[in-house]
């Protein structure tokens, strides 16, 4: 019974280090939102200058992103953790050049890990089925409604052929450019009305 009791406080406190984190990760108060319209155009600016670090850290994405049907953008998923992790972010997704709808991404996690991440993930749809499934879901998680490719590089410095060949690749950018061998299984992803 005490273990029990023990994991539950342990769980709680690192529910509440995670909130406490996010809460210090974020770069507006609740007061200062704006108006939608204003919500929208950052959000835009912010894709608009994560899809610019793509282009300039991953040789040929310019041409994969101009030839798929759609790209959905989360220019900041802000993670933290503390035994439990979790990632929030909002993105939106683009097709012909034009956005099309506005979308937030969770995850969570269990395990040992500690601290706070911001990454932009980027998504293509390289098939028209596949951003159909997408859009016509009433919440998308990656794993389970979609197999994602991670994008990987090759030797030679561009994408790796097998992965351009998939409907759905992920692509993960920190500050210093693209992750290798991440892990975006389990984001559920779920369209907002801004």
């Amino acid at each position: 019974m005490k273990s029990t009791n023990l994991r539950t406080y342990c769980t709680a406190a690192a529910l509440a280090a995670c909130s406490i984190a996010f809460v210090g990760c974020t770069t507006t108060r609740p007061a200062d939102r704006g108006s939608s319209t204003s919500s929208r155009a950052s959000i835009d600016a912010q894709v608009d200058a994560s899809l610019s670090k793509l282009y300039d850290a991953v040789p040929d994405s310019r041409e994969l992103v101009a030839k798929s049907s759609g790209v959905l953008v989360f220019p900041s998923v802000v993670g933290a953790s503390l035994g439990i992790g979790a990632e929030y972010g909002r993105g939106a997704l683009r097709a012909g050049g034009r956005t099309q709808a506005y979308y937030s991404t969770t995850a969570g996690s269990i395990g040992f890990q500690a601290g706070a991440q911001s990454k932009a993930v980027i998504y293509l749809f390289t098939t028209q089925e596949a951003l159909d499934k997408f859009r016509n879901s009433k919440g998308w998680t990656v794993g389970a409604d979609a197999t994602v490719a991670a994008a990987t590089i090759g030797a030679n410095g561009r994408i790796d052929t097998n992965t351009i060949r998939q409907p759905v690749i992920a692509f993960v950018l920190t500050n210093v450019g693209l992750e290798a061998g991440v892990s975006v299984q389990g984001a559920k992803i779920t369209e907002v009305q801004l």
